[in-house]
């Protein structure tokens, strides 16, 4: 898709949207923070697990270290045992860490509200940080994770592999205002219904306007 859709696809995407955020009104990241560091760093974690994984060590995680300061200088052994089950533990507790250092030496502490800064921190990319700037402070953004990028391909949104175009895309084709939604939507959807080895596409709410080739039909009981 060119960053100039149609009106006929501004309307496609508009029909999906809207099927969507009727069957998720009120949704919202799940996983639990109570401050921007908190969610910055649980969306880090978040990575190649659930959030319900990140979700059981947070709370031992920022106990043991409650700011950025703190878990700058934080020891990485300890630091890996606390979030071991999330995967990649090695990974991310060098990710956390010098993400925290990050913070503390650039910005004070404090977790910045601007995309171009959020992206300056190591660890964080573009849909880590539209998770933050949507949820915490209710900048439009989208976040493009494999849900969002599969769910946009099988629609026909856009054609692109590239979480950065398909960011692009989708901005182009909804309103700015319902940015967040797209995310939020989508993430649900992919994970519910047009699951990446088996959508279950005779329950879609999607299915008369997906451009999806290989719908799968309800198995045999």
């Amino acid at each position: 898709m060119s960053s100039l859709p149609t009106t006929e696809e501004r309307r496609t995407a508009r029909v999906f949207l809207n099927r969507l955020t009727k069957r998720y009104p009120d949704i919202s990241t799940a996983l639990e923070y109570r401050d921007p560091w908190q969610l910055l760093v649980a969306t880090v974690l978040s990575a190649q697990t659930t959030d319900e994984n990140v979700n059981k060590v947070t709370p031992g995680l920022f106990e043991r270290y409650p700011t950025a300061e703190d878990l700058a200088s934080g020891d990485p052994e300890d630091v890996e045992r606390i979030i071991f089950s999330t995967g990649y533990y090695r990974q991310k507790t060098r990710s956390i860490i010098e993400l925290a250092g990050d913070i503390v030496e650039r910005f004070g502490g404090e977790v910045p509200d601007e995309m171009e800064k959020l992206v300056e921190l190591r660890g964080v990319g573009r849909k880590t940080a539209s998770v933050v700037l949507a949820e915490v402070w209710g900048i439009p953004a989208i976040a493009v994770d494999t849900h969002v990028k599969r769910v946009a391909n099988r629609l026909g949104l856009t054609a692109d592999s590239d979480p950065v175009r398909i960011e692009r895309d989708l901005k182009a084709l909804y309103p700015t205002e319902r940015w967040a939604s797209v995310s939020m939507c989508f993430i649900n959807f992919g994970r519910q219904v047009c699951d990446a080895r088996r959508p279950r596409c005779w329950e879609c709410p999607l299915r008369d306007r997906c451009a999806y080739e290989d719908k799968a039909v309800r198995p045999e009981r």
